[in-house]
C-alpha cells in the first residue's frame, strides 16, 4: 500500500508547506491553509486523460504561413455580450465568467446556449454540452422552460468527475462546452478535495489543453470570495482566454458584464442586462438607464461622459454635503477613486476657495460603474460646488474634463465621440476643455452647444449660468 503523506496549500495562491501557518508568506493571507494528502508512487493516468503532449509532428512555422479562418468567432446574437467579448466567442478558447452568487451567471450562460443552439437564429446550429457540476438535469430543465430553451443540440449532464466528463466530450463531441462550475468538478487523479487549489488548477489545465485540441468553445463558470476576487489560485486567470465578470446588485434589475482580460478584443469592456422575469434582455443604450429621468437639474448633480472600452457612457454624479462635529470630517467616494476625490477637493479650496475642512462629503456614482478615467474630474468639482453653495448647474449640459493641481482642464480623449452621444440623448450644452483647431471644427458642427474652457474658474462661470 502506498504511503500517504500529506501537506498544506494556501487556497489564495497555491504557496505549498509541510506544516500549517497562518499566514502565508507567499500572499499575505490569513487561516488560507488547508491539509491535503500526497502519495509517494505515481499514479498511472487514466485512458481517458486527454494528452497533454503536443503533436511531434507540429513545428514552429512563419507566422504570415499560420492559416486563419474566416469563421473563428461564434455570434451568440446576444450584442452586449457579443461587445464585451470583442465578436463573439474565438473558436477553441476559454473563458471564464465569474460573479457572486445569485447575479444570474447560470441564467446569462444558459441564454447563450440557447441562441447558440436555435436554428431559427442560426442556419448551423451548434451542438453544445451542459455540466451542471451543482444541480440536476431536472433543476436544469425548470430554468431552461422558463427562459423558452427548447433544442435538441443542447445536452445537459450533472456529472462532476473530470475523467467521465471527457468521456462524454469524446461521444458527443460538442463545439460548445460550460462547466458549471469550475470549483465543483474534481479529478480521480488527484487526491485532494473539489474546489482545493490543486483541484482547480489541474482540472483547468486540462480543460485548456482539450479546448485548444479539438478547438470547443469552452465556458467556465467560476465562483467569488468575500472580498470579491475569483475563488482559487491567480493562475487560474493567467490560463484562461478571457475573464469576464458579472456584476451587479441582486436587489436592483441591472447587471453589468465587464471584460477584465482578452487575448481577442478590448479589455474594460462592458454590457448591461436588465433582469425580468422570462431572463436576461439586453439593455442597448445604458445612458438612459443611469440618468435622472426627471428633465429638471437638482443641487449637487452632474452629468459627465465616460469611456468604458469602446462605448460612451454618460453617467450621473450625485454629491452631498453636510456640517459635522467631529474634528475630522468624512469622505466617501463610491464610483470614483478615493484618493481621487481628495485631490479634487484640495484644488477645489486651494483655487476656488471652497473651504470643506468641517464638512462631510459623500459622492455617487449612479448605476454602480467604477469610473477609472479622469475625464470626471470636472463634473465631480462642480457637483461638489453645487452642493455647497445650494445652486443647480445649468440643465441639459455634459461636463467633461480632467482637472489638473492648478486649476487647468486638460483635454481627453474622443471628445467628439463623447459629444455625439450627449446630443443623441437630448443634451443641449457641453463643458469641455480646450482642443485644437482641427477638433474644435469638428464638435462646432454637431447640433448641441460647445463651451470650451481652459481653466476651473470659468467653468464654473459657464456650468452655472442660466440658459
Amino acid at each position: 500500500m502506498a504511503k500517504v503523506k500529506t501537506k498544506w496549500v494556501c487556497q489564495s495562491c497555491g504557496y505549498e508547506s509541510f506544516s500549517y501557518l497562518g499566514r502565508c508568506p507567499d500572499c499575505g493571507n490569513f487561516a488560507t491553509f488547508c491539509e491535503e494528502s500526497v502519495q509517494d508512487t505515481p499514479q498511472l493516468k487514466s485512458n481517458s486523460a486527454p494528452s497533454l503532449v503536443l503533436n511531434s509532428e507540429l513545428r514552429a512555422q512563419k507566422i504570415n504561413d499560420v492559416k486563419n479562418d474566416e469563421k473563428i468567432r461564434l455570434k451568440t446574437n446576444m450584442q452586449e455580450l457579443d461587445r464585451v467579448l470583442g465578436g463573439g466567442f474565438v473558436a477553441g478558447s476559454l473563458v471564464l465568467l465569474a460573479g457572486d452568487p445569485g447575479i444570474g451567471k447560470s441564467t446569462l450562460i444558459l441564454q447563450t446556449c440557447k441562441n447558440l443552439c436555435s436554428k431559427d437564429l442560426n442556419k448551423n446550429p451548434v451542438c453544445a454540452l451542459y455540466i451542471c457540476a451543482e444541480e440536476s438535469p431536472e433543476q436544469v430543465k425548470l430554468r431552461a422552460l422558463r427562459l423558452g430553451v427548447n433544442s435538441d443540440c443542447l445536452y445537459v449532464t450533472n456529472q462532476n468527475c473530470l475523467e467521465e466528463v471527457i468521456k462524454q466530450i469524446d461521444e458527443i463531441k460538442p463545439e460548445f462546452l460550460v462547466v458549471d462550475s469550475i470549483q465543483a468538478v474534481f479529478s480521480s487523479q488527484i487526491t485532494s478535495s473539489s474546489g482545493s487549489v490543486s483541484q482547480i488548477r489541474e482540472c483547468t489545465n486540462i480543460l485548456m489543453h482539450i479546448a485548444k485540441q479539438k478547438n470547443i468553445t469552452t465556458v467556465i463558470i467560476g465562483h467569488v470570495t468575500k472580498e470579491g476576487n475569483i475563488a482559487g489560485p491567480k493562475v487560474l486567470e493567467h490560463m484562461v482566454d478571457c475573464v469576464i465578470n458579472f456584476e451587479g446588485d441582486r436587489y436592483k434589475s441591472y447587471r453589468i458584464l465587464r471584460s477584465i482580460k482578452n487575448r481577442f478584443g478590448t479589455t474594460s469592456e462592458v454590457g448591461v442586462f436588465n433582469m425580468e422575469d422570462d431572463g436576461l434582455s439586453e439593455v442597448l443604450n445604458p445612458s438612459e438607464l443611469f440618468l435622472n429621468p426627471s428633465e429638471s437639474a437638482n443641487c449637487g448633480c452632474s452629468v459627465i461622459a465616460t469611456l468604458e472600452g469602446t462605448r460612451v457612457l454618460l453617467l450621473e454624479i450625485q454629491s452631498l454635503t453636510g456640517s459635522t462635529p467631529y474634528p475630522n470630517p468624512r469622505r466617501v467616494a463610491r464610483g470614483i477613486e478615493y484618493n481621487r476625490l481628495l485631490q479634487i477637493l484640495a484644488v477645489l479650496e486651494k483655487r476656488v476657495g471652497l473651504n470643506l475642512s468641517k464638512q462631510d462629503v459623500y459622492i455617487n456614482v449612479i448605476g454602480g460603474i467604477d469610473i477609472i478615467e479622469p475625464a470626471a474630474d470636472l463634473g465631480v468639482a462642480l457637483a461638489v460646488l453645487s452642493c455647497a453653495r445650494d445652486i443647480p448647474l445649468r440643465e441639459k449640459t455634459v461636463i467633461i474634463g480632467e482637472l489638473g493641481l492648478s486649476g487647468e482642464i486638460r483635454a481627453v480623449d474622443n471628445l467628439e465621440k463623447r459629444l455625439k452621444e450627449a446630443q443623441k440623448l437630448g443634451f443641449e450644452c457641453a463643458i469641455v476643455p480646450c482642443v485644437n483647431k482641427n477638433i474644435s471644427q469638428k464638435i462646432n458642427k454637431l447640433d448641441i452647444k460647445v463651451i470650451q474652457v481652459s481653466k476651473l474658474t470659468d467653468a464654473i462661470i459657464q456650468a452655472f449660468k442660466q440658459n
